[in-house]
């Protein structure tokens, strides 16, 4: 009845926590207020950062096999972002339905002996200075750690009394599952004219998901969708319904935008949609989520492994707590740009956005924050790939949660079972050291590796 680490949802952002946790031989157990696995997903796309978390894994090659690549993204009718130039091996955007993404997230926590428990909806929570106790209905579990990644409605975040502050961005978003006579000659169709907007964009199997917001019927969740209501808003969008001839599936839902002030509450975290929610522009949110788990899983590793830094998971929160504001931001401007309602207003917006992103250095911005590739965190950015001595790489090498230190003479250091020493290719006389989640912990001179080694890896203080 007892589990080192508990964590409540399994969605992307929980199965990836698990199987982090799971490989490294923590004991972990996923609670899943549902029974069996769902296709109703909202995240199709999955971006170059999370590639290469995924490719840190071992699991960013199958995934790509599941979906369609682009290159760019249009937004509206002038701007665009090229992809192809990210610095990555992932320089583009992946669309492939989420349930692809928990999948073979699942099966990688099972192998590595996570326990997956489904139909446990979590009732309460409490916790004191040692551990904490989860109910579920008249059962009660306890564990050293808990992860809430159970969605906007969080039941942990409820049970811990915390706010989620926000507001309703878009309310009454259609949602259908469609064939298409005319499919779009594009992977991804999208755009939005002022009093609509529509997204479309395939499972892969015949069927299509279609997002369509309409500004001139904003109803309750409740109110059913007709097939006619979605064929009329994406031909006001798009320009086409692209010949929908039937639906497996229509509903509605809302869009917020809303974050959690703490991300930690002594021995419980937030992660995913629980800490933070915004509107679908970008296609940022399970990208955003997988990111905390990455962030968080090393963290937790160490500290129950007993050589973690003082302090260190304190560190989640203010790594990850700013990047869903700046996920909040960017997603929120979009959807704004999106309904702006004068015909002569987005005239000005594509003009002046199409001018921006001719700009280089402003292009790079762009896709390096949509993509998550230029996000990193003060002190620590983001590790590019590079191809090592003996011909691995260095996302090869982060396989196992393990830091990486990169040095021109390599030699052991210790802890060899947390920590891998290798030489980068292209000449150097510095080392660097690299974190389980692929961002620099330190970078400096040779001399100064040992000390450093020690410090983040050995838990010296």
């Amino acid at each position: 009845m007892h589990t080192t680490v508990a964590i409540v949802g399994a969605g992307p952002t929980g199965l990836l926590l698990a199987g982090d946790l799971a490989d490294a031989g923590v004991d972990v157990t996923v609670f899943e207020r549902r029974t069996d696995a769902s296709n109703l997903t909202r995240a199709f796309g999955v971006h170059a950062r999370t590639l290469e978390m995924l490719d840190a894994r071992g699991l960013a090659e199958e995934l790509v096999g599941t979906g369609r690549t682009i290159d760019r993204l249009r937004l509206f009718d002038r701007i665009r972002l090229d992809l192809g130039r990210l610095p990555t091996r992932f320089p583009y955007l992946l669309i492939t339905p989420q349930y692809h993404v928990e999948r073979i997230l699942e099966e990688r926590a099972r192998k590595a002996g996570a326990t997956v428990v489904r139909g446990a909806e979590l009732t309460g929570l409490r916790q004191d200075a040692s551990r904490v106790t989860l109910a579920f209905g008249d059962q009660e579990r306890t564990a050293d750690w808990v992860v809430g990644a159970d969605g906007v409605h969080s039941a942990v975040r409820g049970a811990l009394g915390l706010p989620f502050p926000g507001v309703a961005v878009l309310t009454s978003i259609m949602l259908a599952d469609v064939r298409l006579e005319h499919p779009p000659a594009d992977v991804l169709a999208v755009n939005a004219v002022g009093d609509a907007l529509a997204f479309v964009a395939p499972f892969g199997d015949g069927w299509y998901r279609i997002f369509a917001w309409d500004r001139h019927r904003e109803v309750p969740d409740t109110e059913p969708v007709t097939l006619e209501e979605v064929r009329a808003v994406t031909r006001r969008a798009l320009g086409t319904d692209f010949g929908i001839t039937e639906a497996r599936f229509l509903s509605r839902f809302h869009s917020d935008e809303r974050q959690v002030p703490a991300y930690r509450s002594g021995r419980v975290f937030l992660a995913g949609d629980a800490a933070h929610v915004h509107s679908p522009a970008g296609g940022q949110g399970m990208n955003t989520g997988l990111q905390d788990a990455a962030n968080l899983s090393w963290k937790l590793i160490a500290t129950i492994g007993g050589w973690g830094p003082a302090g260190l998971l304190d560190t989640y929160q203010t790594e990850r707590h700013p990047v869903g504001a700046l996920v909040l931001r960017t997603s929120g401007a979009l959807i704004r740009l999106a309904k702006i309602r004068s015909r002569a207003a987005r005239l000005a917006r594509d003009l002046i956005g199409s001018a921006l992103m001719a700009v280089p250095a402003l292009q790079r911005r762009a896709t390096g924050t949509v993509s998550g590739i230029g996000i990193g965190y003060p002190g620590s950015p983001r590790a590019a790939d590079v191809t090592l001595r003996d011909g691995g790489r260095l996302y090869e090498a982060l396989r196992g949660s393990r830091f990486v230190l990169l040095t021109p003479s390599p030699r052991p250091f210790g802890y060899a079972d947390r920590l891998t020493v290798t030489a980068q290719k292209a000449d150097s006389t510095a080392a660097t050291l690299i974190r389980p989640d692929g961002y620099v912990a330190w970078r400096g001179p040779v001399s100064g590796a040992e000390a450093a080694v020690a410090r983040f890896v050995g838990g010296e203080r």
